[in-house]
């Protein structure tokens, strides 16, 4: 039988692979992932995986970040993975082309010479998986990472609250896909999980799916205005069965962003929906991850719930703005025992 190997804390432990997905879905990184080509929505199968017991998703979240303690040079290698995950995003209203410009330099160039030189990575090619900004950028940003590796997300669907026409909607992931965005990150009207209109909801995610072509497709729940986790669980099935490349938590907007017990009912359902397919889904999660102690803390809950393949660009992303700066700090203090001031970690 084909496996996922996953390694765990002094031993390894085997996920089985479907049969139907060895074929098609080959692991990270020497390989692509095959796309999550969708299914007919399932009432039967959404019904099976609706009940969630909140306290223990939350007795859960609180021990994950106690079980591993990651120190010394395991910590620093933890965070320069959390830098490839990143998705380095500017979603103000005083946005400009200029200031999309100085994060893109920063995204080519992430971290400074001598922290590179002082942890022997020098030679390596270490950015983060894309830069995310609002549609009026998107031509700006392909141009300044053109040949850089990194990949360019758009902020799509009448960001952040999905409530202009789906006709106008789609338009504008449209309009981004021909910009050159090759990653769409999509908000879903929270109104249709509140209805239950799951039908609804699924078929104005194919449609975003059709539109977005070529370029994958990051669906954006805005758990904090969802109020159960039972919606998050649902929410997140029916995006998956509508073709989503990734579910992603939160615009960055609500008051409430992206927390642990959130993110372990979103990838117990990417885990359900690969038992049931075989295809494997990305998670981002999003909103108030701005410190490296954090970042850690989701990456262990995507290595102790899904194992080392989610622990790859390809499957898993941070949406961030100010993480980076902090973890260029944290790698500093690392090598020299201090902390610098932010004002030296050049950031947009």
């Amino acid at each position: 039988m084909s496996t996922i190997r996953e390694a765990g804390a002094g031993a390894s432990k085997v996920m089985p692979l479907p049969a139907r997905a060895a074929a098609n879905t080959p692991m990270p990184p020497e390989h692509g992932i095959a796309r999550n080509p969708g299914m007919k929505l399932d009432l039967g199968f959404l019904e099976s995986v609706r009940s969630v017991n909140r306290s223990a998703l939350e007795r859960r979240a609180a021990t994950l970040t106690k079980r591993r303690s990651i120190k010394a040079d395991n910590q620093a290698a933890w965070l320069l993975r959390a830098i490839a995950c990143m998705d380095l995003t500017t979603l103000n209203s005083n946005d400009t082309d200029e200031r999309v410009r100085r994060l893109c330099a920063k995204a080519i160039n992430p971290l400074r010479k001598e922290i590179i030189e002082g942890l022997g990575i020098t030679g390596e090619t270490i950015r983060p998986a894309a830069v995310c900004v609002y549609h009026p950028f998107v031509a700006t940003a392909v141009d300044a990472l053109r040949g850089t590796g990194v990949h360019v997300a758009a902020v799509s669907t009448a960001f952040p609250h999905g409530l202009a026409p789906l006709s106008t909607r789609l338009q504008e992931i449209e309009a981004s896909v021909k910009d050159g965005a090759d990653e769409i990150d999509v908000v879903i009207p929270r109104g249709l999980v509140y209805g239950a209109k799951w039908r609804e909801l699924f078929n104005e995610i194919v449609a975003m799916r059709a539109a977005c072509g070529d370029a994958h497709l990051k669906v954006i729940l805005g758990t904090g205005d969802l109020a159960t986790l039972r919606n998050v669980m649902l929410a997140s099935m029916v995006a998956m069965m509508a073709g989503a490349d990734f579910i992603k938590t939160s615009t960055g907007k609500e008051s409430v962003n992206a927390t642990l017990p959130v993110g372990l009912a979103m990838v117990r359902a990417i885990r359900a929906y690969f038992e049931e397919t075989g295809f494997l889904i990305g998670f981002k999660p999003a909103g108030g991850i701005s410190t490296a102690k954090v970042a850690l803390d989701w990456l262990v809950l995507m290595k102790e719930e899904l194992g080392r393949p989610w622990l790859e660009p390809e499957l898993f992303r941070f949406g961030a703005s100010s993480l980076l700066t902090d973890i260029e700090r944290q790698l500093e203090h690392h090598l020299t025992g201090h902390y610098s001031a932010n004002h030296r970690h050049a950031m947009a």
